[in-house]
């Protein structure tokens, strides 16, 4: 069977299901008695091993397989889940992931598996030389058996339960055994045996096999299947009574209840998931993208239409465009919602990456989480993940100190690290925040006057920003995880580069806080014009606090820079003529537009202001892209293209 058109879907829900495996995994190892957890957690990598046996990946099948020997041990109260145990799972969870990269970039799954899976093996607490023979006597049921079975049969599935003796003489009960399960494979799906596979395998049972079997065919069809293959003294085919089984007997009295609950909450989670999947659709993000695109070119020839609408004063067209700028405006807002997509798809990962950097480290971290329900465009989430790992390496590696460190200081042991996501406005805030040491401006201060910085006129706020400079790092040691310089350096290039910033607030003794600052969306703004030495650009309305006229005498010095008072505040004046190399003489009149990012503010000055648009904003392009001062460019009403100014980049410039 050709199956590579299911790949897509395949890369997909084996992610998901991986990203289920990490967010479990590390509340299995904080609660390890939790029997929903262990179960889940079995189902997950159930889910794998059935959809890469299926697709022909059978070292993923086989790795979960293992995975899942060592799970039905912990689930059946064989195993406990220790703090190893779960290293273990871990290890072989990040195998996965390697195995789904290699996949999804066109290779197989041909790892090298042998060692994870002799850890595992290892874990069960069985020795090598140990063997036990299981003789099947009645099936035991649990909780998610019964969760299972009912689950088939809402979807319309027949269970049945298989009781199945080979002959006394058959002398491969193994081989006979396979081809059972085979069969049986063709026509439905077995969920659980007894004795367990792993054991059949190696022929450690006596002569009986007991299945649960999930079908959409009829009982005497599965009766023909098992009567068409030889050595088999005798056999049953029963069909499977939700009401009356639980934990492993048939009870009728003693357990409809308990099934009938377990039931109807099963049935819940059934009728929720059928509305789920009847309301959203898997769309492929190329499309997205390309219906984003038409949009914005909708929005620019609306602009076009109403521009010619007001220079010849058409009645009957400016009535049009209003209901035609209503429907755009409407499509906009619902293509652009579809774009967004939750901050959990970037933070889900995080507790896993905390987890494995203290216990390398040695530090207790507890690790919070808030706010990751907050949407962004796709395209911005896909460009931050990068930069948060770096902001909560460094904070876990040099915010929080040591737990001797810490005990010294007269803290809690356990540090803590925070990471929080809320809109502002139309922009999206996240913060990381350790209550660690903090950040030491004196030492930040040796650092930059032995590199040659020039901190004359440095307040303590801007001293510690330095932090974000190429190579600047104030840590005494490298080490794997930070410490090179190139930390903060790629957080701030990567954050300006899709339309943000980002600032750090520090106190010594009680921690540091990396604010990031993020537009909501990268494809359609509200956008202010100005002229420059004849030029016009468009500034985003999302860093504009107050536009005002200016003259000379508004205009004072401070450490040998222009300043404007705003607000009893001193603001930076950046002329945006020679910013921008336009023209080398100062114009003494104007207007001035302030922006703010993050905690710093200043006073961009031009000649005139053009007026509000909503802008489409377009990429410059491989052969503009050294250009820092723009962060794009639109095209206007009357066709002209127009350049978008990157407000980051210049108000950063030093």
């Amino acid at each position: 069977m050709d199956t590579s058109q299911y790949l897509s879907l395949f890369l997909e829900e084996t992610e998901e299901n991986i990203d289920n495996l990490n967010q479990s995994m590390l509340e299995l190892e904080k609660d390890p008695e939790n029997t929903e957890l262990i179960s889940g957690i079995f189902r997950y990598a159930h889910t794998i091993k059935g959809m890469a046996a299926t697709m022909g990946f059978n070292k993923m099948a086989e790795l979960t397989h293992s995975m899942e020997n060592v799970l039905d041990k912990i689930r059946n109260k064989n195993l406990k889940a220790s703090t190893d145990i779960v290293t273990v799972l871990f290890q072989c969870v990040d195998t996965l992931e390697k195995m789904l990269k290699s996949v999804s970039e066109g290779g197989g799954d041909d790892f090298d598996t042998s060692q994870i899976i002799a850890k595992l093996k290892g874990q069960d607490g069985a020795k090598a030389d140990e063997k036990v023979v299981h003789d099947a006597d009645a099936i035991k049921y649990n909780k998610y058996d019964i969760d299972v079975i009912k689950e088939a049969e809402d979807k319309l599935y027949n269970a049945y339960e298989i009781n199945i003796t080979l002959r006394k003489d058959c002398k491969l009960k193994a081989a006979r055994a396979f081809l059972i399960f085979d069969s049986l494979q063709k026509c439905g799906e077995i969920v659980k045996s007894d004795p367990p596979a792993e054991s059949i395998e190696k022929e450690e049972f006596k002569d009986r096999i007991m299945l649960v079997f999930v079908s959409q065919k009829k009982q005497d069809f599965v009766k023909k299947v098992i009567d068409g293959i030889s050595e088999i003294d005798s056999f049953t085919v029963n069909e499977i009574d939700d009401k009356k089984i639980s934990a492993g007997v048939m009870n009728e009295t003693s357990t409809k209840q308990v099934v009938s609950d377990a039931g109807k909450k099963n049935k819940n989670v059934q009728n929720k998931t059928k509305k789920k999947i009847g309301q959203s659709v898997r769309v492929d993000l190329g499309k997205l993208d390309k219906l984003m695109n038409l949009v914005g070119e909708l929005v620019i020839y609306r602009t076009r239409l109403e521009q010619i609408g007001r220079s010849n004063n058409i009645a009957e067209l400016n009535e049009t465009l209003e209901q035609f700028a209503r429907i755009t405006g409407d499509l906009q807002d619902i293509v652009m919602k579809v774009r967004m997509i939750p901050l959990e798809i970037v933070f889900g990962r995080l507790p896993r990456m905390v987890r494995d950097l203290s216990t390398e480290l040695g530090k207790e971290i507890n690790f919070v989480i808030k706010g990751q329900e907050t949407e962004l465009d796709r395209t911005v989430v896909d460009e931050l993940g990068e930069s948060i790992v770096h902001l909560l390496r460094n904070a876990v590696d040099h915010g929080i100190e040591s737990r001797e460190e810490r005990i010294k200081a007269g803290k809690n042991p356990v540090g803590n690290v925070t990471v929080t996501a809320y809109q502002e406005g139309n922009k999206a805030v996240i913060k990381v925040e350790d209550d660690g040491h903090g950040l030491d401006v004196e030492k930040i201060k040796k650092k930059a006057v032995a590199k040659g910085i020039d901190i004359n006129g440095m307040n303590d706020n801007d001293i510690r920003n330095l932090i974000f400079l190429e190579g600047f790092s104030t840590s005494d040691k490298v080490t794997d995880i930070s410490g090179r310089g190139v930390g903060m350096d790629v957080v701030r290039t990567k954050v300006t580069s899709i339309g943000g910033s980002v600032d750090v607030k520090s106190e010594m003794g009680k921690g540091t806080s990396f604010i990031v600052y993020l537009p909501l969306t990268l494809s359609i703004i509200q956008a202010l014009f100005v002229k420059v030495a004849g030029e016009i650009f468009a500034i985003s309305f999302g860093f504009i606090e107050k536009i005002q006229p200016v003259s000379e005498s508004d205009i004072k010095y401070a450490n040998g820079k222009e300043i404007i008072i705003y607000r009893d505040e001193l603001v930076r004046l950046i002329r945006l003529s020679s910013s921008l190399k336009l023209r080398d003489e100062k114009e003494k009149n104007g207007f001035i537009v302030i922006v703010k990012i993050g905690d710093k503010k200043a006073a961009l000055m031009v000649d005139s202001i053009i007026g509000q648009r909503e802008i489409a904003i377009k990429p410059l392009g491989k052969s503009l892209k050294d250009l820092k001062q723009y962060s794009g460019a639109t095209i206007t009403g009357d066709g002209r293209v127009m350049l978008i100014l990157d407000v980051v980049s210049i108000i950063t410039e030093r």
